[in-house]
């Protein structure tokens, strides 16, 4: 009975370890400062996609839109222009979510990325400056797989590839949403 009860505390231990890494690197309001130190504006739209839109995001982006509803944060200058839209998104990277927001110009392009929150014991190599460059003006049209245009980093496999399937994931749904003209164009 003894032993049972060091078991159960090994488990549950042990099942918690991993999100006892967390770390809060960034807010959103500072992911959007470093995305668009421009901005002075900001306007948040939740957009809702239709199944015809869902299927479009998987066609064009050949990954699962995953959800239908979408947080869109667009930036504007001080004179009211337009000139981009964050997304706030999370993917699992081993265990645990990885939070993260992807910053896009008027076309669509990657801007930069941010890690926000990572809850793994490994891989957050993915913060590195080199790593998040390499998504910078990609697109829908854009390839953005690991392992040919994004580098996989040596124990940090899976939140690389979570994180590039995230990112062609929004770029996606944001091609999908202008071609339906529900984001803001340029």
């Amino acid at each position: 009975m003894h032993r049972a009860g060091l078991a159960v505390a090994a488990v549950t231990l042990l099942g918690s370890a991993s999100s006892a890494f967390a770390v809060d690197y960034l807010t959103v309001a500072q992911a959007q400062a470093q995305l668009y130190p421009q901005a002075t504006q900001w306007t948040e739209k939740t957009v809702l996609l239709t199944a015809e839109q869902l299927v479009a995001v998987a066609k064009l982006g050949r990954v699962e839109a995953r959800s239908a509803s979408w947080r869109l944060l667009h930036a504007a200058d001080a004179r009211g222009k337009y000139i981009g839209t964050l997304v706030v998104d999370q993917v699992v990277g081993k265990y645990d979510l990885i939070t993260y927001a992807v910053g896009l110009d008027t076309t669509g392009q990657v801007l930069g990325i941010e890690i926000l929150t990572y809850r793994e014991s490994h891989g957050s190599e993915i913060r590195l400056p080199a790593w998040r460059k390499q998504f910078v003006g990609k697109s829908a049209a854009a390839t953005l797989k690991t392992g040919e245009d994004i580098a996989i980093i040596s124990g940090a496999t899976l939140s690389c590839s979570h994180v590039t399937d995230g990112v062609r994931r929004i770029v996606a749904v944001m091609a999908t949403l202008r071609d339906g003209k529900l984001v803001p164009l340029a």
